[in-house]
This record gives structure tokens, sequence and C-alpha cells, in this order.
């Protein structure tokens, strides 16, 4: 024993001062070297949903990898959402996510604006709320003593379920109200359905159309119908600011990859299904979707990269409502669109706006 403590204790300084090095140096697990040559990761993070499909094409065709160019190792995450991966960021473990305006709003008030900002948009619609066809509901009422499911607390479907039971007079049963709602994954959500645990969920696509297609779900609310022209930010771009602080030119660079993806998704309508359902496919287990199943779902939704930005303040003030976020005081800097804007401009494209 008097050998073995020495050598143990020794041991031990060297990992705290190899942890205290790395912590140090911060940078370290953000580079790799290949063939002598210095790489920087950049680490992605984003769903398999149909609402993400511009991050789903873009690693799959590698669009986002011909843009940041050879010096920059694309590495990538899988979520279920937005709150996971906005942890994930508060973490270090995401630079860049694509994620519902919810969750960015949190994570931005949470870190008192020092996280994260929003740097473009990904998607509008594609979010709905389907009803079991056995719960007999038909209206707004009927929704009392029921339960539903959302893809987690404090995501974009969660909230806009829990403001739409706000807007009709009903609260949830964590508010004192007689409404269940189950934040669960979209896989879970599914199978729950159709064993008749679930009366409805607000799910976002291709999780809704199954919803109706595989068990004859009913539309109770195309969230479109609840917004001013039909129009609301679904999926949005979010940084990590010191690592925007630090790589500005890598953001812009991305910023040109995501612009490209969005262009391929608006003229490669059958290439991109394709592509999204064996992705989608793939990350999750689940099986592929039928073509006439997937085209119904993507035609639920649009993809840009205008992050709708009054509409993100239009969900902050329902956030707000809920008690998700305690104040909006700060949000007037949450978007940081110069970068994007830079890129239309040289592709000579109309500039977004940030209010």
């Amino acid at each position: 024993m008097s050998v073995a403590r020495p050598r143990i204790l020794h041991v031990a300084l060297l990992v705290t001062m190899m942890a205290s090095l790395l912590a140090a140096c911060g940078t370290v697990s953000g580079t790799t070297t290949s063939g002598g040559q210095q790489r920087t990761i950049i680490h992605l993070g984003y769903f398999p949903n149909l609402t993400h499909a511009v991050a789903l094409v873009g690693v799959q065709q590698g669009i986002f990898a011909l843009a940041l160019g050879s010096n920059v190792k694309l590495e990538t995450t899988t979520f279920n959402a937005g709150p996971v991966l906005i942890e994930a960021l508060f973490a270090r473990s995401i630079d860049i996510g694509y994620v519902g305006p919810s969750p960015a709003i949190n994570g931005f008030v949470k870190s008192n604006g020092a996280a994260l900002r929003i740097v473009a948009g990904a998607s509008s619609g594609g979010a709905l709320f389907v009803v079991r066809p056995g719960a007999d509901i038909h209206s707004p009422q009927d929704l009392a003593n029921k339960k539903f499911a959302s893809p987690q607390l404090g995501g974009t479907q969660d909230v806009a379920l829990r403001y739409y039971l706000q807007q009709h007079g009903l609260k949830t049963t964590d508010q004192g109200g007689n409404v269940r709602v189950v934040p669960t994954d979209n896989g879970t959500i599914l199978s729950l359905f159709k064993q008749g645990k679930i009366d409805g969920a607000w799910v976002p696509e291709p999780w809704a159309t199954r919803l109706v297609t595989e068990d004859h779900g009913k539309i109770f609310v195309d969230e479109r119908a609840v917004w001013s022209g039909s129009k609301f930010a679904t999926t949005v771009v979010v940084v990590r600011k010191d690592f925007s602080d630090q790589h500005p030119d890598l953001v812009k660079k991305f910023l040109q990859g995501h612009v490209a993806a969005v262009q391929y998704i608006q003229t490669h309508a059958t290439e991109t299904l394709t592509i999204l359902n064996s992705e989608i496919n793939q990350i999750t287990g689940q099986k592929l979707m039928a073509t006439a199943e997937l085209s119904e779902a993507f035609d639920n939704l649009d993809i840009t990269y205008d992050p709708l930005a009054a509409t993100v303040s239009q969900q902050a003030d329902r956030a707000y409502s809920l008690g998700f976020i305690k104040s909006k005081s700060q949000l007037n800097d949450l978007c940081d669109l110069g970068p994007l804007n830079a890129v239309l401009f040289s592709k000579g494209l109309a500039q977004v706006s940030g209010t």
C-alpha cells in the first residue's frame, strides 16, 4: 500500500492537470488534424422531421460540406425536440442547430442573450393537431378531460398546443385544469395514438400525416389556420454566439450552404422526397413512408430561409403568457440576419426582415 499510494496520487495529478489544460485551451475539441492539416470541427444538430428538410438534404447531399470547404469537418447529432438541442448548445456540444422558435427563445432568455442567435429560417407550417376518431372531439370544448401529446415540454408544438387550450378557456393539469398533456418523442406518440392511449397530438410532419393515414386520425387544427397569412416559423437556424464571434466566416459559409440547400429542395421535389424518406427511416428506424403519404405531408409546409421574425416575436408572446419565459425585454437582439442577408445579396436574392 505504501508503494501504490504515491502512484495513484501521481496519476490523479496528471488527470487533473490534463483536464485543466483542456479547459484552458477551449478550442481543442473544435479542431482535428488530417494529413498534417488542421481542420475546424462544426457540430450541427437537427431533427428527423420534414420540418428540418433543409438540414437532412444539406447533410445527405454534401451541400453543407461543399460550402464549408475542405478545412472544415461537419459532425452531426440528431434530436427529438428543441429543448434538448438547446441544452446541448449550452454544453457547447452543438455549434449550429435547426430548432423550433420556442426553444430558441427560451434559450436566449435563459442565458440573458449570451448563448445564441437566430441567423436564418428553415421552414414554415408543417405542424398539426390530430385527434383520434374515437375520442369524440368536434369542438374546442370537447378537449376537456382529454389526454394529448406533444414532442417535448416547452417545445414549439408543446407551446402551440398549450396556447390553443388557453385561448379556449382550458387549462392543463399542471396548471390546475383538466387537460393532460404528455410530452414524449414523436415515434412513441405514433404508437400511443394507435393504441388509443392518447386522444390526440400536436406534432410536426411527417408524424401528423402518419397519424392520419396509418390510424385514421382527424386533423382538428392545421396550425397554419391560426396564423395571419398562414405563415409562421416552424424551424429556425440558431448559432452558438461564442462560436459565431470566433468564426464569423464559417457561419457565413454555412449559410451559403443553407440557402443552396433551400434552393435545391425548391427545384428538386422528387429527389428531395426520396432523400427525406431514406434519411428519416435511417435515423428513426421507422418504416419508409409511401410516396403519396410523404408527398401529402410535405405539402403541409413551406421550405424557406426567411425566419419570419415577426412570427417568432409572436411566439415569444405566447411562451410568455404560458410562463415558459419570464421576460421579453431582451428579445431585440435574438435575430442576427446580417450574415444571411449578405449571402442573399451576393446571390441576387431579396433580403429578409429582422422584425
